[in-house]
């Protein structure tokens, strides 16, 4: 079960990239927002991420093929016996845990004419900056694609393996 867990690590990987890709790109459509339903410009938004942690019990199963038992020959019993006990296990990856506001302050610009104008004559740009945001999507997609690289050369391993013995 150990490797299917890897696999459960790599799609975690995945699903965390995307979720931060999402984001970045929600930033990237409101670097112009001066107002929003709260009155305010535009706040960027950052994902964080946690260790993920699963503990749960392994299923109570055996292994009864005859095909089966032939190939792993007097391992068969072992493997039942290893089965048979239901042993914890574990499942880690990442977790996008929330999205947090970025608290860094709005950009003040002076145009009395702007229709988002205070009475002093300013209106407040978002604190996005679309060149960080880039490189923030760019950082994003190589560990997403580092994730399905992993995923895929997992996956590869299992399809080798299940044509053990078919020779």
């Amino acid at each position: 079960m150990a490797f299917l867990s890897n696999l459960d690590i790599a799609v975690s990987g995945m699903i965390a990239e995307r979720a931060r890709m999402d984001v970045i790109a929600q930033n990237v459509a409101n670097a112009d927002t001066t107002r929003t339903a709260n009155g305010g410009p535009y706040v960027r938004q950052n994902v964080v991420f946690t260790e993920n942690k699963t503990y749960r019990r392994a299923p109570d199963v055996s292994l009864s093929s005859i095909e089966f038992s032939t190939v792993l020959g007097k391992r068969l019993e072992e493997l039942r016996g290893l089965a048979g006990r239901g042993r914890t296990q574990t499942f880690e990856g990442v977790l996008m845990t929330e999205v947090v506001e970025d608290p860094t302050p709005p950009t003040p610009v002076y145009d009395p004419t702007h229709p988002d104008a205070d009475e002093d004559g300013y209106y407040y740009l978002p604190n996005v900056d679309v060149a960080e945001e880039e490189i923030d999507m760019l950082a994003a997609t190589q560990s997403y694609s580092a994730n399905l690289t992993i995923f895929n050369s997992l996956k590869s391993i299992a399809n080798k393996a299940l044509t053990i013995g078919k020779q």
